[in-house]
């Protein structure tokens, strides 16, 4: 792999680093309560528009250097090194919000903003870091998402999404013409009770009580309370709301990530009862450069979807997929407008049905 690709993935870092700067920008300005927001204009303004202007990256690892790029330690340990920086950067942040006396909108955006910082460092890494053999992966993986309080993740995105992507039983996979709106409550629940509905089916078939030590999710469950007590413990009250609201936060936008994946991409039933294989015709991508290189390059999610356990940096493009006129943060602003979402987005899904509809079986 290129060496400049491969150190530029640490820009995945300058996500984190929004934070600091907002509050930075705030004492400077004298705005602090304005620059709270700053973190979402940079995600959602600044990203998007420097990634039209540096293009696409639609490049392939050569199938012979896919191996020795997948054993790399180097990018094994930058996400593993997310979780560090993440726990560092919720424990400061909490303690900024708690003393640094903002009113209503400029708690609205510190939260927001933590939120946001946070599905992405937290949720997108642990994403990638739950698919991996071992335990050190998993286990690391497990330690973010309960620092946003969305631990089920790990299980239903596991054994719930990847069965069942891009059909009516995923409460992440977006029906053609659903608003975000509408998807993004519903996908909160149906998710969450879906967690605890698989792990109590894993432990019933190994002969096991669901409430016992053996249950997985009560222990992600337990850390995340011990989160939630020594934040109250340290901060009050108000570290405790912090806690819990950049969690929400966190869990809605990767929720929102969810929609944008999937929408409108269906997997046949077969006259068997059962569901076609999922291929790379089931999820949108995009080939942006910089969004790809800041998230771990979750935007080629067709090639996830086909090969779960390859690491994000040997990734593929497929030029067959669907494809975003945009990056993820990009779209991510479009779903917020359903009107507008489906006035860009929809004739591309009934174009794509149209072009694959003769060859799929």
């Amino acid at each position: 792999m290129a060496r400049l690709k491969s150190v530029a993935f640490l820009l995945v870092f300058l996500v984190p680093l929004q934070m600091p700067l907002a509050a930075w920008l705030g004492q400077r300005s004298g705005l602090p309560g304005l620059m709270a927001w700053f973190p979402l204009l940079f995600l959602f303004v600044l990203l998007p528009a420097a990634d039209y202007l540096l293009g696409h990256d639609p490049a392939n690892v050569p199938a012979t250097g896919e191996a020795a790029v997948a054993k790399s330690s180097w990018f094994r340990a930058l996400t593993l090194l997310a979780l560090p920086v993440q726990l560092a950067l919720l424990a400061w942040s909490a303690h900024w919000f708690v003393h640094a006396g903002y009113g209503i909108a400029g708690s609205a955006g510190w939260l927001l903003s933590q939120g946001l910082v946070g599905g992405i460092l937290a949720i997108n890494t642990a994403h990638e870091l739950i698919h991996k053999d071992g335990r050190l992966e998993p286990w690391a993986g497990g330690v973010l998402l309960a620092s946003v309080g969305y631990q089920g993740f790990k299980v239903e995105h596991l054994r719930g999404h990847h069965v069942h992507v891009s059909t009516p039983e995923d409460a992440s996979s977006a029906r053609f013409g659903q608003s975000l709106w509408h998807f993004l409550p519903r996908a909160l629940v149906r998710n969450t009770a879906s967690a605890w509905r698989l792990e109590t089916e894993r432990l019933r078939k190994l002969g096991r009580a669901p409430v016992s030590w053996r249950n997985e999710l009560a222990w992600w469950t337990a850390l995340w309370l011990g989160f939630a007590i020594a934040f109250a413990l340290w901060l009050g009250p108000l570290g405790l709301a912090f806690f819990l609201l950049q969690g929400l936060f966190a869990a809605g936008s990767l929720e929102i990530i969810n929609y944008i994946e999937h929408y409108g991409l269906e997997r046949r039933k077969l006259p068997d009862g059962r569901y076609e294989r999922t291929t790379h015709l089931h999820s949108w991508n995009s080939d942006y450069a910089l969004s790809n290189l800041m998230l771990f390059q979750l935007q080629r999610h067709s090639d996830h979807h086909a090969f779960p356990k390859r690491r994000y940096a040997i990734l593929r493009h497929q030029p067959q997929a669907p494809q975003f006129p945009g990056g993820y943060s990009a779209m991510f602003v479009l779903a917020l407008c359903p009107p507008l979402w489906r006035r860009v987005i929809d004739p591309r899904v009934q174009a794509f049905r149209a072009a694959v509809s003769p060859a799929t079986p």
